[in-house]
């Protein structure tokens, strides 16, 4: 017999791998099974749900509200680029040229090829030299949140590494070299606030080497975050001194105090959806996700258990209504069709921060049972101001969750003092401090010499320079760990994404 359509597979409900024992299966599994996303029908794209979407918003509302008070405003460029605006600057284009996805055909005509987006600069400057004439123009400053689109061709990962991701990115120019180097710090310190306010990730502020700044930047700062469980750093968010580079490129000029004609000093920053993937890898675990308090779409979950009346109905009620009133994200699972249980491990891995379990007796003693996502923590506490306990139950948790990856984190970072100590260090899964040179030669034979091999196909790719940190890094004359050349700084080295 012919049926219509096929029943549906329901699929198997938790997680059947371990995030120690096979963690790249463990997170493509947890990041569908808790609906964050959904894999599209190409590769490298994916469906952003409404779980993981919230989590964007947050972000997207916070540092706006940060940037608008900087005098930055909110713009959108087009998708498409010319072949001309992209070849006016080789060094810049070459690092996306292999990524690069070109329109060619409408139909069966052939087109004048144009580009779909990876980055803004040769879509915007441009305009930005149509716009600028006089040093009273500036600053310029503009944001656009958009997406972008590289053609990957390497292994794609879920919000880590994708063909098309969101991002927002920052353009500006300034008359003044000094504002717009200030400006670059002052945005990487916006990007170290969403990850250590919003999203409670500890991160390690640096300047990216030569080998691995921006194409046509002066230089580029980072943040960089960590993931323990592989050993891997990911690149969190940059931002760029452009200099002169890119305004003699694309000839954006203003006529200063003086009266002379002169180059504008630009600046490029950006954040994309790889914080959400970061979070994700850093704190959740083999039941499912455990979300940050400030991005949970849910912050607390009420799960009534037993028997219910019309009072205990209403006192749930009233303690959701407080809650709300206090600005706090609940949500009421007064599903019928499942059992209390079913209904635990739904929202554990989803991973809400805390679920309450409300039933006759709780009631009757003005109490709720409360449970923290992150350690499993049951406990009972008072109906009494209950808004107010769980807004600050609910910072213990941020704060909780920021200290136990911080702690994990600075345990990961160690210094070797000889090549030897380096490779060991490496084995183990660390970030290493080393004297370094800072020579682009030095940097690939570091790669290359760090890349393991099994039945000549790369297991591990190399090391490479994260950052040269900001924070514990004083000057002084030391030779480079690998060619011995004399250097001031050190260089932080790991294994990335």
């Amino acid at each position: 017999m012919t049926t219509i359509r096929e029943k549906k597979k329901v699929p198997e409900f938790g997680l059947t791998y371990k995030k120690a024992e096979n963690f790249s299966e463990w997170y493509q599994q947890l990041v569908i099974k808790s609906e964050l996303l959904e894999y599209y029908d190409i590769k490298g794209c994916f469906i952003m749900r409404p779980w993981s979407y919230f989590i964007w918003s947050v972000v997207k509302e916070s540092f706006t509200r940060d940037i608008t008070k900087m005098g930055v405003d909110e713009c959108y460029f087009p998708l498409l680029v010319t072949k001309d605006a992209l070849e006016k600057e080789a060094n810049h284009i070459e690092n996306f040229a292999p990524e690069l996805a070109w329109i060619t055909k409408c139909g069966e005509n052939d087109i004048e090829p144009v580009a779909i987006r990876p980055t803004s600069e040769a879509v915007m400057y441009p305009y930005f030299k149509k716009w600028l004439f006089s040093h009273r123009d500036l600053p310029l400053k503009l944001n656009q949140w958009c997406n972008v689109l590289r053609w990957e061709v390497k292994s794609t990962l879920p919000f880590i590494r994708g063909r098309e991701f969101l991002w927002q990115e920052g353009h500006t120019a300034y008359y003044e070299k000094e504002g717009a180097e200030q400006e670059v710090l002052q945005i990487l310190d916006l990007y170290e606030k969403i990850y250590t306010d919003l999203l409670a990730i500890p991160v390690i502020k640096g300047k990216k080497t030569e080998n691995e700044k921006f194409g046509g930047a002066e230089y580029t700062t980072t943040v960089e975050a960590f993931i323990p469980i592989n050993g891997k750093a990911v690149q969190a968010a940059t931002s760029h001194f452009l200099g002169q580079n890119f305004s003699k490129m694309y000839d954006v000029k203003i006529v200063d105090k003086c009266n002379n004609e002169e180059h504008v000093y630009q600046n490029s920053w950006g954040l994309t959806t790889r914080c959400i993937g970061i979070a994700v890898m850093i704190h959740s675990d083999d039941i499912g996700l455990v979300l940050p308090p400030r991005v949970s779409k849910v912050q607390v979950v009420i799960v009534p258990c037993g028997s219910m009346n019309s009072d205990v109905v209403g006192y749930i009620e009233r303690i959701k209504k407080e809650m709300e009133e206090k600005g706090i994200r609940v949500l009421l699972d007064d599903r019928k069709n499942v059992l209390a249980g079913f209904k635990f491990n739904h929202w554990e891995l989803k991973g809400v921060p805390l679920r309450m379990e409300i039933g006759m007796n709780d009631y009757r003693s003005s109490e709720v049972v409360m449970v923290t996502r992150m350690n499993g923590n049951k406990r009972k506490i008072s109906s009494v101001d209950i808004g107010e306990s769980v807004l600050s139950e609910l910072n213990k948790i941020h704060d909780q969750m920021y200290e136990k990856a911080k702690a994990e984190q600075m345990k990961r970072i160690r210094r070797a003092s000889s090549w030897e100590d380096f490779k060991c260090e490496l084995s183990y899964n660390n970030m290493i401090m080393i004297p370094f040179c800072g020579r682009i030669e030095c940097e690939e034979t570091i790669k290359k010499e760090t890349t393991v091999f099994t039945d000549g196909t790369v297991d591990q790719q190399g090391a490479k320079s994260l950052c040269v940190p900001f924070e514990n890094n004083e000057r002084t004359d030391m030779q480079c760990l690998k060619c011995g050349e004399m250097c001031d700084k050190y260089t932080l080295f790991g294994r990335s994404y």
